[in-house]
């Protein structure tokens, strides 16, 4: 009897095995013809996001929806490898694809329970990311299982896990390990501790549950897991589990487009070079993996960076602490060490570079205690406190106080920390090689997180005295020459000539120094001097000879207000315009791109050798250019930028600015292979002080600047073109004088006696000279 219940179970269970068999097998064949075909995974083209670098591949940013960095398998250290094996597919080398065990205990799982697992493999995760959805339904989990069995058949079990590593989401919109590793610590893959590598390979099964961004704690027990397993599986031993255990992880966002990936500040240009690849490639530029080349040195890109920034605190400085930003309600007692806690008094504060944001836990006269955004207690004391005395209690006034709860900013001055404060004030910096007009470095601003507005391109601003070169240069061809003497007095327009309202325009200073060579009136920024220039060559004449420089004529007026640089410009403008005198006449554009490489390294797009192009236009005659340099190093050797020779160098060349009130402050300079521009202002025009002229205020920037760019180099000398003599004068008189030592340049049609211009009508000439 029981034999016979026996065959007859045994029956039945055969018969439902085989049943089950054929039904399987005809689901099989009717789902594999439509299982899609492996193109995508043999020929891989992942989403890799537009990079812009520098000449020399430095990375200064990245755009793209996904943010992604492919590593070949070969690349990928062992321990992330043994940790995502721990984590997602431990017998990955040795299944089909398929691992049957996790199969049927999902299986099981999923009969007794409403809530659906799942036994997914590698392979598997392979298939769901690049062919299904994610819906958790049987028919997705066969076909998932037969995309596996395809992949397996069609690609090594290394191809696999490098489709894996580089496809996966992790979270943060960072696809693949790489950009994660980057995104949470701030590290290349190869750079990853054990404990890193468990926290990442914890990710893939819920990347926003187990995020340590949002949940730190369910992060940290779900590396706890990923651990235990690689234990278990004898990837770690006893020592390595323990350590890994207490080890600290110092996790945070990290942009990969950032300073964190190559500690290189260009936002504002990375920002530029992604508007063209745009204009040019539409969206694909942000998926296509195409790779910017631009113009940029990093050594000077940073120094360009550093020499803002520390131009702007220091002027910020010399105007007096104005307070804390803000304040907040801090609990009291407040848990100084707990992680929660701090992430949430700064939740909404921003550090800005090395300006951290720190919120005040108590103030006194010679102390004060604060909770600085990385988690760290300061007390700063001594000079720590000197920029911000005026705020400490008890004599400080209310508005300015410090006190408990306010939000202020410090920064570590060698081994202690110090009160600072956030800018007002904006600044900006270029350099570009005035042959070709190759942007070196640009900075458009203090801050790029704080303020998007490119000054180095957008900001339309008055030029001030810097623009007088220009008027110089118009005048030299109209007979003018830097010997020709002019009068250095007042000057008044009456109202009925002016337009309504008389204007009497005035020297820095107020003071006046009587007749002089133009050599002496430009290197002094004499006002008064240039608007009788102008008047004698005529407002008309020079609005159309300075658009030779690239400067747009319905900017600049033709009035006489023009002599004082009261138009408009960019300081790009001004960095291309002073080029023509560096290059030798030859008007140039600036250019930031040097070539651009689709994903697998081909030229896409490379830029003309400017410098060797022979069509470049002459603009103005070589001349000129030799002449208005030679005046303008004068400007630099015992002129208003006479502080520029502490570069101990004898070919630079420039003119400060400082427009009415000071609201401007520029330094304009170069030598034969370098121009500098530097500027400084607000954005909502005001005066920067009374003394903060262009000497002042923007000629350190690019002092800063230049001593790291032109170290090393050596000076190069002032080539003298054909046709232009030199002639011994009488400095007081312009006129010829061999007994005198004293030379000036001349062209060979305008000799001495002819220096001084014969103008229309002798009230003119009175007015003028």
């Amino acid at each position: 009897m029981i034999t016979r219940w026996f065959l007859y179970l045994s029956s039945v269970i055969l018969g439902l095995a085989l049943v089950a068999a054929l039904l399987g097998g005809f689901v099989i064949a009717l789902l594999y013809p439509t299982l899609p075909d492996l193109d995508v995974l043999t020929d891989y083209q992942p989403k890799i996001p537009l990079r812009v670098v520098s000449k020399e591949g430095v990375l200064l940013g990245e755009f793209g929806e996904e943010r992604r960095s492919v590593v070949h398998i070969a690349d990928v250290p062992q321990v992330l490898k043994n940790a995502i094996l721990a984590a997602e597919d431990e017998r990955f080398y040795s299944h089909g694809g398929v691992d049957y065990v996790s199969i049927l205990r999902a299986v099981l799982a999923n009969l007794t329970s409403d809530k659906l697992q799942g036994g997914g493999t590698i392979t598997m995760q392979v298939a769901r990311n690049f062919f299904l959805t994610r819906e958790k339904t049987l028919t997705r989990k066969i076909r998932e299982a037969l995309l596996a069995w395809k992949i397996e058949a069609n690609l090594s079990k290394d191809q696999i896990l490098e489709l894996y590593i580089n496809q996966i989401f992790l979270g943060q919109r960072a696809y693949g390990f790489a950009a994660a590793s980057q995104i949470y610590f701030g590290k290349n893959l190869v750079d990853i501790t054990p404990a890193e590598a468990a926290m990442l390979a914890g990710l893939p099964a819920a990347p926003s549950k187990y995020n340590p961004l949002v949940n730190p704690q369910l992060a940290k027990w779900r590396q706890g897991y990923v651990l235990r397993r690689m234990r278990e599986l004898r990837y770690l031993d006893d020592v390595a589990y323990n350590a890994a255990q207490k080890e600290p992880l110092d996790v945070r966002l990290h942009s990969i487009s950032s300073k964190e990936r190559s500690g290189l500040h260009a936002e504002y240009i990375a920002e530029m070079a992604r508007q063209k690849a745009f204009d040019v490639y539409g969206k694909e530029a942000y998926t296509s993996g195409l790779t910017v080349w631009t113009t940029i040195s990093a050594e000077m890109q940073t120094a360009a960076y550093q020499s803002v920034r520390q131009g702007v605190l220091d002027y910020d400085r010399r105007h007096g602490y104005r307070g804390p930003e803000s304040y907040v309600n801090l609990p009291d007692p407040l848990d100084e060490n707990d992680p929660a806690l701090v992430d949430q008094a700064f939740q909404n504060l921003t550090d800005h570079d090395n300006l951290l944001a720190a919120i005040v836990l108590d103030a006194g006269a010679e102390q004060v205690r604060v909770l600085i955004s990385n988690g760290a207690v300061a007390s700063i004391t001594d000079a720590g406190l000197r920029f911000a005395r005026s705020a400490l209690p008890p004599k400080a006034p209310a508005s300015i106080r410090l006190r408990r709860g306010a939000v202020i900013r410090v920064v570590q001055e060698k081994d202690q920390w110090a009160i600072s404060q956030l800018p007002q004030v904006e600044s900006s910096f270029i350099a570009l090689q005035p042959q070709d007009g190759s942007v070196l470095a640009l900075v458009g601003g203090f801050d790029f997180e704080r303020n998007q507005f490119n000054h180095a391109t957008q900001a339309l601003r008055q030029p001030g005295s810097s623009f007088k070169p220009f008027i110089y240069s118009a005048a030299l061809e109209k007979g003018f020459s830097p010997a020709t003497v002019v009068n250095d007095g007042p000057f008044f327009v009456p109202a009925e000539e002016a337009g309504g309202q008389a204007w009497e325009p005035k020297n820095y200073g107020g003071e006046y120094e009587g007749p002089m060579p133009l050599r002496t009136a430009l290197a002094k920024s004499k006002n008064l001097v240039t608007v009788r220039v102008l008047q004698a060559i005529t407002p008309q004449y020079a609005q159309d000879y300075i658009t030779k420089f690239g400067f747009q004529a319905k900017l600049h007026p033709p009035y006489l207000t023009m002599a004082l640089g009261a138009g408009s410009v960019t300081p790009m403008q001004m960095a291309t315009a002073y080029s023509v005198f560096a290059n030798g006449g030859f008007r140039i554009d600036s250019n930031f791109i040097d070539h651009i490489t689709d994903a697998r390294g081909n030229t896409l797009y490379t830029r003309p050798n400017l410098s060797e192009d022979k069509s470049r236009q002459e603009v103005i005659d070589p001349r000129n250019a030799f002449i208005m340099t030679s005046m303008l190093r004068d400007v630099v050797a015992h002129g208003t930028a006479i502080r520029a020779m502490v570069l101990k160098r004898h070919d630079l060349a420039g003119k400060t600015g400082t427009t009415n009130d000071s609201v401007d402050a520029w330094f304009c300079g170069f030598n034969a292979n370098l121009v500098g521009v530097a500027w400084i202002g607000f954005d909502q025009p005001k005066s920067l002080g009374n003394r903060e002229t262009g000497s002042v205020a923007a000629l350190p920037i690019w002092i800063s600047f230049m001593q790291t760019a032109l170290k090393g180099v050596p000076e190069t000398p002032l080539a003298q073109p054909p046709h232009v003599v030199s002639i011994h004068i009488d400095p007081e008189t312009g006129q010829r004088s061999d007994k005198n030592p004293a030379t000036e340049w001349f062209y060979n049609e305008f000799q001495p006696e002819e220096t001084t211009p014969k103008l229309e009508n002798s009230r003119s000439l009175e007015r003028i000279f």
